[in-house]
Parts: structure tokens; C-alpha cells; sequence
């Protein structure tokens, strides 16, 4: 992998880039989005370097452990305004090459190109 394909690795988890975090527990942060697309827009990814969903293999541990904070991010988010949305993208539609889930609520706020609507 190239510098620059990973920004979790390379900037959050190395701590270069600071994050609002939101849970964190041994193998899993949640934290607001650098640059949110939505109103409200956390990411959840895990602590060691996974490429996407599809590329998991004998990691039951910590899918366990990502599923609760998921869960945990979608439930104070859904407590609070109603509704909430639980994605991940996979192959091109992946900008970071670093398996992560995006809890989001609200009006878009941001085009694929980065832009503000």
C-alpha cells in the first residue's frame, strides 16, 4: 500500500491528525469525520489495519468488538434526532483503503469532490 491510501492508519490512529472521538475501546475507535458529509457524521474503524469488508479473514474479535460500537454510535445517534444511517463502501466506491463504517444523520453537506453543497 501507498502513503497516502490509508489516512486512518497514517494520520488518525498514528495521531498526526487529531479526532473528536466518540468510543473508544481496545481494538475499535469512533470518531466525528475530519471533513463530514452530513449534518452528523461519525466514522467507526478498527485499530488494526483491515483493507475492506470483503478482505476479513479470522478476525471474529474484533468484528464483535466494531459491531457493538457501531451499534452503540447508530443507538445515541438514532436517540437523538430519530434516524440514523449504517454504511461502508467497498472496492472503488472505498476512498481509504482501511475497512471503516460511516453512523450518519442529516441533510448532506458536502459533494464526493469535497465541495459544499
Amino acid at each position: 500500500m501507498n502513503k497516502g491510501e490509508d489516512f486512518y492508519c497514517d494520520e488518525v490512529l498514528s495521531g498526526n491528525t487529531p479526532v473528536e472521538k466518540v468510543i473508544e475501546t481496545e481494538k475499535v475507535l469512533a470518531f466525528y469525520h475530519t471533513r463530514p458529509f452530513y449534518d452528523v457524521h461519525i466514522v467507526v474503524i478498527p485499530k488494526k489495519h483491515i483493507p475492506s469488508f470483503i478482505e476479513i479473514h479470522h478476525e471474529e474479535d474484533i468484528m464483535n468488538e466494531l459491531l457493538t460500537v457501531i451499534q452503540k454510535a447508530a443507538k445515541h445517534i438514532n436517540d437523538k434526532y430519530g434516524a440514523c444511517t449504517v454504511s461502508t463502501n467497498i472496492g472503488a466506491y472505498q476512498s481509504n483503503k482501511h475497512m471503516h463504517w460511516h453512523v450518519h444523520y442529516g441533510n448532506r453537506i458536502r459533494e464526493l469532490d469535497g465541495t459544499w453543497c
